[in-house]
């Protein structure tokens, strides 16, 4: 069976995930500024990818070089 990590997740489950709306993570994905693919013309999402997204977007303010 496949690890957590590697689960493959649908707009749905994300947008339960995320506790944000459907068409929120839709237009997301579609504007690609949360990392997602097509599969069959609906959009998937990897966990994995997702909680580095999530970790991106809560230290982003503090990239180096940026004082």
């Amino acid at each position: 069976m496949a690890d957590a990590e590697d689960a493959i997740l649908t707009l749905d489950e994300v947008a339960a995930y995320l506790k944000a709306g459907k068409r929120t993570v839709y237009r997301l994905a579609a504007d690609k500024k949360i990392p997602a693919f097509k599969l069959g013309g609906t959009w998937r999402f990897r966990k994995a990818d997702l909680e580095q997204w999530i970790a991106q977007q809560t230290t982003g303010g503090q990239r180096e070089g940026n004082a």
